[in-house]
């Protein structure tokens, strides 16, 4: 099931703590993403970092209207759970070896 972002605080640092639709909340670090390259190295800059809103149509963290990370992945990082199977192929295809790298037409 998929969660939306209902609100969001900054709590310093890279650390942003965020709420879901099911109440779970949690705090997540975006340090990480200063070791990317794109659009994420605008959160280089702590100012336009610590800008963000909550898209509350799109149930997503926002910066800008230019740069969102997927509410799954959050809700996956800030309630230690695991990303939805469909996020992750390599997951699908060692759960099952025989159909691994196969596909349909």
């Amino acid at each position: 099931m998929l969660h939306d972002v209902v609100s969001a605080v900054y709590r310093g640092d890279y650390l942003i703590e965020i709420e879901f639709d099911d109440g779970q909340r949690g705090i997540v670090d975006f340090s990480k993403y200063l070791e990317r390259r794109g659009v994420f190295e605008r959160f280089r800059d702590i100012e336009f970092f610590r800008n963000f809103v909550v898209n509350k149509e799109l149930g997503i963290l926002t910066w800008n209207n230019e740069i969102d990370i997927a509410p799954e992945t959050l809700y996956a990082e800030a309630t230690g759970t695991a990303l939805p199977a469909w996020m992750n192929p390599e997951e699908d295809s060692q759960a099952n070896p025989k159909t691994a790298g196969i596909t349909t037409r």
